[in-house]
């Protein structure tokens, strides 16, 4: 990836490559574990000496975002929990009590249907290996215009599922399931349609998520008084679009609304100047609190920053790893 400083910016150089780096990693351009570019690499790329590329990656690493490994260099963070591992007896804890009862019971019921044994014993394959199958992976995709949404999706899945998780825009998923028709399509139920189209050419499922009903930030939106200048930060587009209509629907011209991407420094800095609270996302959380720090002495106050917990509804992540066969 290609970092750009802009010179004539009212922005410290560093706090530009600091925003980009972040934006980068929140994009899973450099995925955890990913190995930055050498400070040496990246002042030949962005004109910057190495000393002030040296104090942009102890800054991050400082704030948890990467970290140094001696003698090997500077490397993306996992941020995930270790997961504790499994216990290969993990299913005698289920209540079922008698497995192979379980079984017996199941092909009973089948062949009581009128099913000869062969084609109870391909049934069962068929289920296993589609279940295998839609399990493999998870392509999380949205339009490339709002790739942020993905990656809003992306970051809550990782942490449950056990599966390689990619970011695919709705434009490449058929060239990608061209190359392999194994794993299961989920994006928003804004752009299932599509997509289920495109998945059923390959013979993948495609899976809707609930978002989040941002009923805490709601309720913080209808309490503040009049006149109050309200900033929303988020990677996604769609979230920002979707922000503006439904805080002029509950308080019409009473607030003030600005919003920005976190990649666009100028315009967040313009937003924290300007905005009496911020809402953001987890992934601009870091960008806002940076840029809150290095600017403090222009801010005539501090807004009040609140980060929403969740993007994704509670109930959809459960039902998402029955449906795909990874229930813990």
């Amino acid at each position: 990836m290609k970092f750009h400083i802009q010179q004539e910016s009212e922005i410290p150089a560093s706090t530009q490559l600091y925003n980009q780096i972040c934006f980068a990693i929140a994009a899973r351009h450099y995925p955890p574990g990913h190995r930055l570019p050498s400070t040496r690499q990246l002042a030949m790329q962005t004109g910057l000496h190495r000393n002030t590329i040296s104090k942009v990656y102890r800054q991050l690493e400082t704030d948890g975002v990467v970290e140094a490994i001696a003698g090997s260099g500077i490397y993306v963070r996992d941020q995930q929990k270790k997961r504790e591992a499994k216990n290969s007896n993990t299913f005698r804890k289920k209540e079922i009590t008698d497995l192979d009862q379980e079984v017996r019971k199941s092909v009973d019921g089948l062949l009581n249907a009128g099913c000869t044994l062969q084609q109870t014993r391909e049934l069962f394959i068929q289920e296993i290996d589609w279940r295998l199958r839609c399990g493999a992976r998870v392509l999380v995709s949205t339009p490339r215009e709002d790739l942020g949404a993905s990656m809003l999706i992306a970051e809550e899945l990782e942490p449950s599922l056990d599966v390689p998780i990619e970011v695919v825009p709705m434009e490449e998923l058929e060239t990608v399931l061209e190359s392999s028709n194994i794993g299961t399509v989920v994006t928003s139920r804004y752009f299932l349609q599509p997509l289920e189209e495109v998945a059923k050419r390959h013979g993948v499922r495609a899976i809707a998520v609930d978002l989040s009903d941002f009923g805490k930030e709601l309720a913080m939106l209808k309490e503040l008084r009049s006149g109050s200048c309200v900033g929303i930060v988020s990677i996604s587009p769609g979230i920002l679009r979707a922000a503006e209509v439904i805080l002029h629907s509950m308080r019409g011209n009473e607030l003030l609304l600005m919003t920005a991407n976190p990649d666009v420094g100028s315009r967040l800095l313009a937003l924290l100047r300007a905005a009496n609270y911020v809402l953001c996302d987890s992934p601009s959380l870091p960008l806002v609190e940076h840029t809150l720090r290095q600017n403090r002495s222009q801010l005539i106050r501090m807004p009040q920053v609140h980060c929403a917990e969740r993007y994704l509804s509670e109930s959809t992540l459960e039902r998402l790893q029955k449906e795909i066969g990874l229930l813990k």
